[in-house]
């Protein structure tokens, strides 16, 4: 519990005083993206987010689906987040992909699959799978046919998926979005960006994001 409390009230802090800031988060999505991404990038984003566009608090969450401390934030912690926050307006949750490929060689091809099924309006559910079977295909050799068999789970036809993968049609802006959080410093997963405030870095209890999304919103409605 001390453990816990010293995390909050040190990021409030950070917070409170301006010591942890990105200063230019959201313009890689519009300014470092490479050509062949920039089209995709508005709708790709949209169908990779959760909440209301007008909530008080926007967050990035930068990911990687073969991280063992990001499947503990998507299966233990970001369902209650959603619930108290996501849910009821307060935060509006972006996901961003950070495929960290030197220690996580099947991150980038499970990224690849989450992504093109954005272009489908099939982001989360496959996100949600990718997650739950992380023990399963992340030591695979060859993950592919598994991966392919959860879009098949999320109900992807496959003619509407495999010209994607097979043609690499989302790499460029997986990388692009790798590289604008190499350019704002961010080497880790899973690292949460709460916009125009500073970071939660690892995987963190849901009392951390309480004290911290409840400050803000405190704040940011505060007439």
């Amino acid at each position: 519990m001390r453990y816990r409390v010293t995390v909050a009230v040190s990021l409030l802090a950070a917070l409170a005083g301006g010591a942890v800031l990105l200063a230019a988060f959201r313009p890689w999505t519009e300014r470092d993206a490479q050509p062949a991404a920039a089209a995709q990038v508005d709708p790709l984003l949209a169908q990779r987010t959760k909440g209301d566009p007008k909530a008080a608090i926007t967050v990035y969450e930068l990911s990687d689906f073969q991280c063992p401390y990001c499947r503990r934030l998507a299966i233990e912690t970001f369902p209650l987040i959603e619930r108290e926050f996501v849910a009821t307006g307060k935060v509006r949750w972006i996901f961003l992909n950070l495929p960290i490929t030197s220690i996580h060689p099947n991150a980038l091809p499970a990224a690849e699959l989450a992504t093109c099924a954005a272009r489908i309006n099939k982001f989360w559910p496959v996100h949600d799978l990718l997650f739950k079977h992380q023990d399963k295909w992340a030591p695979l050799k060859d993950p592919a046919p598994f991966l392919v068999s959860l879009a098949d789970s999320a109900g992807i036809p496959h003619d509407d998926l495999l010209p994607c993968l097979e043609r690499h049609e989302t790499r460029e802006l997986i990388k692009a979005e790798s590289e604008g959080a190499a350019k704002s410093g961010i080497g880790s997963t899973p690292t949460i960006y709460v916009e125009g405030a500073g970071l939660i870095q690892g995987a963190q209890p849901i009392g951390v994001y309480r004290q911290v999304f409840d400050s803000l919103w405190k704040e940011r409605t505060a007439p």
